[in-house]
């Protein structure tokens, strides 16, 4: 689902380690999962599956980096756009409803019974995005 085609009252997921409440912002300028930079957006998904590898594969706070992973609701405060990251990049169109603004998210809810996938599955992803580091193409795209 193309950020264009997004309908009204869509719930949107962010996954991380933080430990936040509700009514919270979620704001840009952290480093992300997958380069060790900060970040001049926030990224989100419209999907659990989305937001359940972000809670898993997240780093954590400084000094906190083996917390459990959180999905938290989150509403976005201002303009939003598909993630460039992986809507046509990686994935044809935007299948994992993944999206990013400049914006900060307000915390609306937190999910509490997400499943998490098996330690194989995790290890697998873990296995992939250390290769793509090898490589050199764990890139994000801020532009």
């Amino acid at each position: 689902m193309y950020a264009a085609d997004v309908p009204p009252n869509t719930t949107f997921y962010h996954g991380t380690k933080a430990d936040l409440a509700v009514g919270e912002l979620i704001r840009p300028g952290f480093g992300s999962n997958f380069v060790e930079r900060e970040l001049k957006h926030i990224y989100f998904s419209a999907t659990l599956e989305a937001a359940t590898w972000g809670a898993e594969l997240a780093r954590g706070p400084k000094g906190q980096e083996g917390a459990r992973g959180r999905i938290y609701i989150v509403e976005p405060t201002g303009p939003f756009e598909d993630d460039p990251n992986l809507t046509d990049k990686k994935f044809p169109g935007n299948v994992t409803a993944s999206y990013r603004s400049q914006h900060p998210l307000r915390i609306t809810g937190e999910v509490d019974d997400w499943v998490e996938h098996s330690p194989e599955r995790l290890q697998e992803m873990r296995d992939n995005l250390a290769k793509l580091n090898a490589n050199g193409a764990a890139e994000i795209i801020e532009d």
